[in-house]
């Protein structure tokens, strides 16, 4: 599947941004990287309301069908989880805002467009990390590599012996 991104220069600032708003929670450097997204993709900002959980604590976010998005607050997401981090936290926003932007076929979309994200990023412990959200180990990724660039290792075919008539 084809998926259009944002240059990787945007992205960065983009993920420079949600990461200062995990630290210092001023809305206004959260708003910045939204809009930056949706510009992008030539759509509305969808509106977001925040909360201290979601679904008994084991949900981090929802998206709906009229563009609304629910999130849990990071100053909620660092106390009481058992996977507190920041990356996990601004991944949950990707996914969310892959929801929001890829209608149809909604989760392995979403999935797709988080993992993407932060792809050529820079730093190899954010894929590292990416991937281990997605359960891909070295193995993994390489064969969905392999399989992308078309290098499929292939049988050969059996030779046939010539008949002796």
């Amino acid at each position: 599947m084809r998926m259009i991104l944002p240059p990787v220069r945007e992205r960065r600032q983009i993920d420079r941004m949600l990461s200062e708003f995990f630290h210092d929670p001023r809305e206004p450097l959260f708003r910045r990287a939204v809009v930056q997204l949706c510009r992008f993709y030539r759509l509305p900002t969808p509106r977001i309301t925040w909360f201290e959980y979601l679904d008994w604590g084991k949900t981090a976010g929802r998206t709906y069908e009229n563009g609304e998005i629910h999130l849990v607050h990071p100053e909620n997401w660092k106390r009481g989880r058992k996977y507190n981090s920041e990356r996990r936290w601004i991944n949950t926003i990707y996914h969310e805002m892959g929801h929001y932007i890829l209608w149809a076929d909604a989760e392995r979309k979403a999935d797709t467009f988080a993992a993407r994200m932060v792809r050529g990023l820079g730093s190899s412990s954010v894929q590292r990390a990416q991937m281990a959200a997605y359960g891909l180990d070295r193995i993994g990724s390489a064969a969905v590599a392999s399989r992308r660039d078309g290098r499929r290792r292939r049988a050969k075919p059996a030779r046939r012996k010539k008949s002796a008539s």
